[in-house]
């Protein structure tokens, strides 16, 4: 006989105890005669079908921290630098959709951005069809997630060696950039067994922001709500799909962005023919505008740098006046 088999009998006893007295306290209330709370009669079939439909898509599997997978004996010794785990995107050409049609896995925990974001990126900033600095901010984002955790890790570890004095040099930048956390969590998360566990609890939220990441979808030059849900046999495989095709809507509200223009002019006058010819009754202008001798930097770019500078600055500011604080 197993130990789960000895033990089983003690399982059966404590489940029928548990079950009796939660049986006994439904009494006090009416059990079994109250029928509990009203159930929701109104519901569209269109609701209904679309919860149905999320309940069976797969998850997205990843996994916190990320995984090390080193590729080089550098990467062995000094460990690897932490990558996001993204949804691909799989981009096809086709006379009938467009050059630009592409499809990704329909997972049930993968994100977008909200469709005003996305307009804004597009039309104002120009982020349309080179995702390079979207990318690069997105992976800049984990990583410092990814540092600031194991930075919240070592001051956990600071706090259970009485020997070592966190506010004293070089301890105390370490305490300054991760105690305000605790000022601002310990009036709202009670201590379990007179243990502080708000960094723990920190530590968690990191981890849903950071790993939300790996989830999120990129969909330009098509707003998000353009994805339109279908099957495909992808490696002997049927598998839920979001096709993006055709012509994106932005591009018929707004104008076409001008280099975007001047490249199906001079590289690729076999899409700028397709564009003529499929959506000639829409009004659209497809030609260029007159080319400009140099091309200009994006003002993403100089965005993205400004962003950047300002951020590490409000950081290390903060990060110097606690650790004067904590001197003082």
């Amino acid at each position: 006989m197993s130990l789960d088999d000895k033990f089983l009998p003690v399982q059966i006893a404590f489940y029928e105890t548990v079950n009796n007295f939660f049986k006994t306290i439904a009494r006090l209330f009416g059990y079994p005669k109250n029928p509990g709370m009203s159930t929701i009669e109104n519901i569209s079939d269109e609701v209904y079908l679309r919860s149905k439909f999320s309940n069976h898509l797969p998850v997205h599997q990843t996994s916190w921290p990320p995984r090390e997978t080193p590729e080089n004996w550098w990467e062995v010794f000094l460990g690897t630098t932490p990558k996001v785990d993204t949804i691909p995107r799989y981009i096809y050409e086709s006379q009938k959709e467009g050059f630009y049609n592409f499809y990704i896995e329909n997972y049930k925990n993968m994100y977008f951005l909200p469709d005003w974001l996305s307009q804004f990126l597009q039309v104002n900033l120009n982020f349309c069809l080179d995702l390079t600095v979207l990318e690069n901010l997105r992976e800049s984002i984990f990583v410092t997630l990814v540092i600031y955790s194991q930075i919240v890790m070592l001051r956990i570890a600071l706090s259970w060696f009485i020997l070592i004095n966190p506010y004293s040099v070089p301890w105390c930048y370490i305490a300054a950039a991760v105690d305000w956390t605790e000022e601002i969590l310990q009036g709202i998360v009670p201590s379990v067994l007179g243990v502080n566990v708000t960094g723990t609890i920190f530590l968690g939220v990191l981890g849903s922001i950071a790993d939300s990441l790996n989830h999120l979808v990129f969909t330009m030059p098509y707003l998000p709500r353009e994805g339109e849900t279908t099957t495909l046999l992808i490696n002997n495989q049927m598998k839920d799909v979001l096709v993006f095709h055709y012509l994106p809507i932005l591009w018929y509200r707004y104008p076409i962005p001008n280099e975007i223009r001047e490249f199906w002019y001079t590289e690729r006058p076999d899409i700028l023919e397709y564009m003529q010819r499929s959506y000639q009754n829409l009004n659209v202008q497809f030609l260029p505008e007159t080319k400009n001798i140099e091309d200009p930097i994006p003002i993403s770019f100089w965005f993205c740098i400004f962003l950047s500078t300002v951020v590490d600055v409000i950081i290390l500011k903060f990060i110097w006046d606690r650790s004067k604080d904590l001197k003082e």
